[in-house]
């Protein structure tokens, strides 16, 4: 099913700030500690909140997507990313180690299935996490589909969103030498793992900046600014460049959309932006053609960002609909 709401006559705003109930860090390798949190109702029904980047992180925006007092709400930073150690480490980070850590906090916590909710990337992952382990989940909610694809990664990074966000396009562009233009990705890698600290981050600011620009419909200054910090920075352009150059470690170009009857009985909802240049709607409409029992609903007046306020509505009136 496909649904364009192009009027939405409720608004649904996300729930208040909410304490956490535990947290910690579990070692998932010799190098890594994953960060991990839980609020929300020990009793409800239990939610995984699968992050985007690769290498954003959680917030406490990011619970409030869930109605407390139904939902038992799981959150944690991805390898090298938000409170997870080693910071902005792609050693032993591939999506497959991502998986295995999401069933370590699973089995942890002692949960024996879950809903998983994820957006852009976390899209990405939820996806996958469903295929390697459909009897662990309860229902998809996935937002902005990024099914990392090559025609996807030249759309944002080489050309296509360039045309519409030609502003935010010219700092990103110009920062590589027009001899190395012809493949930003492969430039952006060789500067952001090179040994010059001060390169490292001055190009993961330019990397992160204009994802950062692209984000919101209408630009968010203050998101902007968030993402040229440094820490956040060198985390999400490292990690991001990383899958990214490693076809985000993926047998095949379509390995999700080859293996989707693995989960097509899994109730699915697809939450994407009419005007998302992240992730450009036709990727959603790929899904759902191979997906068609999901219910896709197509929100005008949005982009890519989970906080636009029309996504927010459907997230959350999604959420909802499924605990009640």
């Amino acid at each position: 099913m496909v649904t364009s709401r192009y009027l939405i006559h409720s608004h649904k705003m996300l729930y208040p700030s909410i304490p956490l109930n535990q947290s910690g860090f579990i070692q998932v390798s010799k190098v890594h500690n994953i960060y991990w949190e839980e609020s929300g109702n020990p009793d409800g029904k239990p939610v995984v909140f699968v992050h985007g980047g690769p290498g954003g992180g959680v917030s406490t925006d990011t619970r409030r997507f869930f109605n407390p007092n139904k939902y038992r709400i799981i959150q944690f930073d991805q390898r090298g990313c938000g409170k997870s150690t080693p910071h902005a480490c792609v050693e032993e980070n591939t999506t497959w180690d991502l998986i295995n850590d999401m069933e370590c906090i699973r089995e942890m916590l002692n949960i024996k299935e879950w809903q998983v909710f994820g957006g852009s990337w976390g899209s990405t992952l939820a996806l996958t996490y469903a295929i390697k382990h459909p009897e662990r989940v309860l229902e998809l909610v996935l937002r902005g589909i990024f099914l990392l694809r090559k025609a996807e990664l030249q759309w944002f990074y080489q050309y296509g969103a360039s045309q519409i966000f030609a502003d935010a396009w010219k700092a990103y562009y110009e920062f590589i030498p027009e001899d190395e233009r012809h493949d930003l990705m492969a430039a952006y890698q060789k500067r952001l793992f090179g040994e010059d600290k001060q390169q490292q981050l001055s190009a993961a600011r330019h990397w992160s900046v204009w994802e950062g620009s692209t984000c919101h419909m209408i630009p968010d200054i203050e998101h902007i600014e968030e993402t040229g910090e440094d820490e956040f920075a060198l985390a999400f352009a490292r990690i991001e460049n990383h899958y990214f150059m490693n076809k985000g470690f993926y047998a095949s170009e379509n390995w999700i959309l080859d293996n989707i009857d693995t989960i097509r009985h899994i109730p699915t909802v697809i939450i994407q932006g009419r005007y998302d240049v992240v992730c450009p709607m036709t990727t959603a409409y790929d899904l759902h053609h191979v997906f068609p029992e999901s219910e896709l609903i197509i929100v005008p007046e949005a982009g890519h960002s989970a906080f636009e306020p029309h996504i927010i509505t459907e997230l959350v009136k999604t959420t909802d609909k499924l605990v009640n």
